[in-house]
């Protein structure tokens, strides 16, 4: 009985598992299981697309027509994706070529921000009109201008306009020039005074007889930056002073808890400080005069002068007049004088009288002048600005942890006496000055942190750079759990059924498929006595090389059983 080796068999009772009940007959089947396996590979494939989609970040905004045109045409030359958001307004491209890309289009002199430099005089055109040179000069000149303002680091974009007045030959008619800035800020940055005042600078020293006054700047938020009014520039503190300000506080705050952290511990205390810096300037000039300290003076110069003059009867004194011109009288004893001062004079009275009218009078004139010296003392001072006028200290210090017998944790409020402890320390360290009016203030209560944490520290669930980590990571584990669902939910069952279709093979009865060996129910008896071996289909079959070569093992032990199956292939094709 010859026994035919079939081709593939129809499987009737066939059904994809889980997915799809295919139709009857193997070419549909296969057709539907190759169409379900593309599905599912082009939905991993659109997955695994997504998750290696780059990051787009801004590469240029707030850009001109003209300059956007030139810069998608440069990138689509340089073969760089890119995008355009916002209406066209902001080209994104991937995160990873931003810079290389700017610099890139820097080379190209791209964007050109819509001003033009002192290029523009280089192709001046023959007989250009006096007006024309004029103009394009100052635009020239207000396009440099405007590229060195937008080289500042908080400036996106800066515009400038000059009124440059016409010169004139008379003194009088002659008018100063005026500029007018303005400024397109980046989001979230601000010029200082002293910014402002170097752009006022730079512009009016760029451009002839412009006096700083006659320049204006303002932002785009319509904010008026130079103020010209010494009142308003002097009424509060500049950014340096306030810096001082704050630097002086950090400083106390500073020293306060630095000496109290290994008392308290580094979470327990809090300490703010408040300073009055004067930055006021005091000179002063002083000439003082005072008397000598001790109880005569020194004497500095002496100047003496003394004059005698005779007044006697040759000589006219008095009033001009006859009684000064007459002769004095002679002098005579007076007649009720003293009997004993008579008698005492006795023969002397007339040459006592005799000698006071022959005395001539003398006039005699004296004058003294007597210099001391006077002390002087002359002072100049000047006080320095960035004294402290007053300090305003606050301090919190928590309550004391400490165990108890049962080793549990307990907080209770410091002593008196270890408060004071901490009141004069806090003093050493801030340089508490009473005098001038210093206050101190220290409280003891518990804080809200009760575990001690800094309250300082950002946890880590909270910290910028671990949560973009985590966004990153859990992208990528998302991509990976997709693509496995689909792989084992889908792909593999398809596969399995697509290969089992595909691997139909027979054998004859008694004949071991992989080590498995036919039994009676897979042998089917023909009407004209051939065997014929039912087909057999498993996911372990062999391959179709393994078949060929099963057949040509088959040819060769028994040609005749082979040509009798090629005979019942021709009769049955009759």
């Amino acid at each position: 009985m010859a026994a035919s080796i079939s081709g593939v068999a129809e499987d009737s009772t066939a059904v994809a598992p889980g997915i799809f009940n295919l139709p009857k007959g193997p070419n549909a089947q296969k057709i539907l299981l190759a169409l379900a396996a593309a599905v599912v590979v082009a939905v991993m494939a659109g997955v695994w697309i997504w998750g290696q989609q780059p990051e787009y970040k801004v590469l240029f905004a707030n850009f001109s027509d003209r300059d956007g045109g030139s810069i998608v045409a440069a990138l689509e030359q340089m073969n760089v994706p890119y995008k355009l958001s916002e209406g066209g307004g902001v080209i994104l491209v991937p995160a990873a070529q931003v810079h290389d890309i700017r610099l890139k289009l820097a080379t190209q002199g791209l964007p050109k921000s819509g001003n033009v430099g002192f290029e523009l005089m280089e192709n001046q055109k023959l007989g250009v009109s006096q007006f024309l040179e004029q103009v394009n000069f100052q635009r020239a000149l207000e396009g440099e201008l405007a590229r060195s303002v937008e080289s500042l680091s908080a400036v996106q974009a800066a515009r400038v306009h000059l009124a440059l007045p016409k010169s004139s030959v008379f003194v009088r008619e002659q008018q100063k020039p005026t500029a007018s800035i303005l400024l397109n800020l980046h989001p979230g940055r601000t010029l200082d005074p002293q910014q402002v005042s170097a752009i006022v600078h730079l512009v009016a020293s760029s451009v002839p007889d412009l006096p700083t006054g006659n320049v204006t700047v303002v932002d785009q938020n319509g904010n008026l930056l130079s103020d010209t009014s010494k009142n308003a520039a002097n009424a509060g503190l500049d950014a340096s002073q306030l810096k001082y300000v704050q630097q002086v506080q950090q400083d106390i705050v500073k020293r306060i808890e630095s000496i109290l952290k290994p008392i308290v511990g580094a979470s327990n205390v809090r300490a703010e400080a408040t300073a009055d810096v004067d930055f006021s300037r005091t000179e002063q000039a002083a000439e003082l005069y005072k008397p000598n300290q001790t109880g005569e003076g020194a004497i500095r110069s002496s100047a003496i002068s003394e004059s005698q003059t005779p007044n006697g009867s040759g000589n006219a004194n008095g009033i001009p007049g006859a009684l000064t011109n007459q002769p004095p009288a002679p002098s005579t004893a007076p007649i009720n004088a003293p009997a004993n001062a008579a008698a005492t004079s006795g023969a002397s009275a007339p040459g006592s009288a005799t000698t006071s009218a022959t005395t001539t009078p003398v006039a005699t004139h004296k004058d003294a002048t007597i210099n001391y010296e006077v002390d002087k003392t002359i002072r100049y001072t000047q006080q320095a600005m960035g004294g402290i006028r007053r300090l305003n200290v606050a301090v919190v210090v928590n309550y004391k942890t400490t165990k108890d017998a049962a080793g549990k944790l307990t907080s209770k409020a410091l002593t008196e006496a270890e408060k004071t402890q901490i009141t004069d320390l806090v003093k050493e360290a801030m340089g508490y000055n009473k005098d001038r009016g210093d206050s101190l203030n220290v409280v003891n209560s518990p804080f809200a942190d009760a575990q001690g944490e800094d309250l300082g520290d950002v946890p880590v669930w909270k910290n910028p750079e671990y949560i973009g980590l985590a966004k990153e990571i859990g992208r990528y584990l998302l991509i990976a759990a997709v693509l496995a669902y689909l792989f084992f939910a889908y792909l593999r069952p398809l596969l399995k059924k697509f290969n089992k279709g595909f691997h139909k093979v027979t054998a004859l009865p008694g004949e071991k498929i992989e080590g498995e060996e036919m039994d009676d129910a897979d042998v089917q008896i023909s009407a004209d006595g051939t065997a014929s071996a039912a087909t057999l289909t498993d996911g372990r079959v062999r391959t179709y090389l393994h078949n060929l070569e099963h057949a040509k093992q088959l040819a060769k032990q028994d040609p005749k059983i082979v040509a009798n199956v090629v005979k019942g292939w021709v009769n049955g094709n009759e």
